[in-house]
């Protein structure tokens, strides 16, 4: 079975229902009461603001590797309780065995810039 067959097939209203946005991390603390070893990010969405998030993604990356970094979030999801902390949007990537490959930017765009 192909993963279309499996997902089955959505919309373009679904897929603009998704607010997928650049924005570059501005500050990152380590997050010693997660389960598994996560940062939080804190991220300029331009027009929609500074978000935080919680990532499991420190196996991959150190915090300077994050800082000034352009990222790819969900930014439309519900707030998300995560021990302490609330998350507020999805940073996307790709697991590996290695751990989450965060989706990368090709070349800056400005703030906020939805995916298209």
């Amino acid at each position: 079975m192909t993963d279309e067959a499996a997902h089955g097939l959505i919309e373009w209203s679904d897929f603009e229902k998704v607010l997928i946005c650049a924005g570059t991390v501005t500050q990152v603390e380590a997050f010693p009461q997660a389960r598994k070893p996560a940062w939080k990010l804190w991220v300029d969405f331009g027009p929609y603001g500074i978000r935080k998030t919680s990532a499991q993604i420190r196996h991959l990356y150190a915090a300077e590797d994050l800082l000034g970094r352009q990222i790819v979030g969900v930014i439309n999801f519900p707030p998300k309780q995560i021990g302490p902390f609330v998350s507020e949007f999805l940073l996307t990537g790709f697991p590996t065995e290695e751990g989450v490959v965060i989706t990368a930017i090709e070349r800056p765009v400005p703030n906020g810039t939805r995916l298209a």
